[in-house]
């Protein structure tokens, strides 16, 4: 299988970004897949969570009201809204399927001024 992650760039404080993971060679719609993001510095951290049929999610506290994580099981894909994005967003996102141990290479988004 395979994750592949688009959809980072440089943005302004307050700006929004929509990161995208393709998904291939697995079943993508039995499996619940995760974006987490690493900043320079500091450890891997899961961002949010999405159940196999979309019904379930789950959030970091940093990120909870801003993010909005979603999936298209037609299209193989994982979606994360990112609104509000703050300096502190900052990092390499990556998709992951936890359960296959499935990562993608990761997309920066750099949020600066």
């Amino acid at each position: 299988g395979q994750l592949v992650e688009s959809g980072g760039g440089l943005v302004q404080p307050g700006g929004s970004l929509r990161l995208s993971c393709a998904a291939s060679g697995f079943s993508f719609s039995r499996y619940f897949m995760r974006w987490y993001r690493q900043a320079p510095g500091k450890e891997r951290e899961l961002v949010a969570t999405i159940s196999n049929a979309g019904a379930s999610t789950y959030y970091a506290d940093s990120v909870k009201g801003r993010f909005t994580i979603s999936r298209d099981n037609a299209k193989y894909t994982v979606y994360l809204q990112m609104n509000s994005l703050k300096p502190e967003d900052t990092a390499v996102y990556y998709c992951n399927c936890n359960t296959l141990g499935y990562w993608g290479r990761g997309t920066q988004v750099t949020v600066s001024s």
